[in-house]
């Protein structure tokens, strides 16, 4: 990402900041099969210290936190001061007293060497502004032995969850395809990739498998769109260029798209992602 994009990209998930505030507690359930996954791949228990880098508003940094227990410890971190502030303040409302928050970048981690016995992103190194740099870090302050476990997109065109509402979307804008290696969600659904930035940053042992699961939630295709076009700046962005008229439009024709993933008015869409995890090395 270069000097002048990265700004930009920060402010725009300053922005969205609100919404995931918002949504957090759909969010949660829609992606809970994610942070088990991690969880099992960084084979993270009762006692560990772990890392969450880009927490976004405390998931999966507070469900961990009910895993490794009152004798263990998370550090929830994100780049966004309002994500931070979110996660905290729902670690309050659910009494969680071993969550400490920390606002950084993933290349800048304010943590000792060796400080944590395993470290893990959900959904957050297609967006960090040097993913090598970001993922030695988490290297760095991992304890030798430890594990570095990431969860990212697979392609677009196997989750409906993102390609209805781009094939909608699309009908109203012309979008240019992302270059290559660009920040955003698809940025690792190329198999190997992801494994190749780790190995590439010192660690050991990288594997990668893919993780096919449900995105299910109790909400409505009208709550589906709201979760969806809240959360996304670049969705916000387009979707006020229009009339009121167009994004009615709009509204009406992705709910009409995903009806058939609404099984008795509730979120049930097919997913699939990529869980890579590499070691410290001893």
């Amino acid at each position: 990402m270069s000097a002048t994009h990265e700004p930009e990209v920060l402010r725009e998930w300053h922005e969205s900041a609100q919404f995931w505030r918002k949504h957090a507690q759909i969010i949660r359930i829609m992606f809970s099969p994610v942070t088990r996954a991690l969880i099992e791949e960084a084979r993270i228990r009762e006692g560990n210290k772990v890392l969450d880098v880009a927490g976004g508003p405390g998931e999966p940094s507070l469900t961990i936190s009910e895993v490794v227990g009152p004798s263990g410890m998370v550090a929830c971190t994100d780049a966004i001061p309002t994500m931070v502030a979110a996660a905290e303040k729902e670690a309050q409302r659910r009494r969680l007293t071993n969550v400490k928050f920390r606002q950084c970048t993933a290349d800048s981690l304010p943590f000792r060497d060796q400080e944590f016995d395993a470290s893990v992103s959900r959904l957050g190194v297609m967006f960090f502004p040097d993913p090598v740099a970001g993922l030695r870090e988490m290297l760095r302050v991992t304890k030798s032995g430890g594990a570095v476990s990431l969860a990212v997109w697979d392609k677009s065109e196997l989750n409906p969850f993102s390609y209805l509402v781009t094939d909608v979307i699309s009908r109203f804008f012309k979008t240019p395809p992302a270059a290559s290696g660009s920040p955003g969600a698809f940025r690792y659904a190329e198999p190997g990739t992801l494994a190749a930035d780790l190995r590439e940053a010192g660690a050991d042992y990288v594997r990668e498998r893919q993780l096919r699961f449900n995105i299910e939630a109790p909400i409505s295709p009208a709550e589906f769109w709201a979760v969806r076009s809240e959360t996304s700046g670049t969705l916000r962005e387009k979707l006020i260029t229009l009339s009121t008229n167009e994004r009615e439009q709009v509204a009406h024709e992705v709910q009409k798209a995903v009806r058939q993933f609404f099984p008795n008015d509730e979120m049930k869409f097919p997913a699939q992602m990529i869980i890579v995890t590499g070691y410290k090395a001893q």
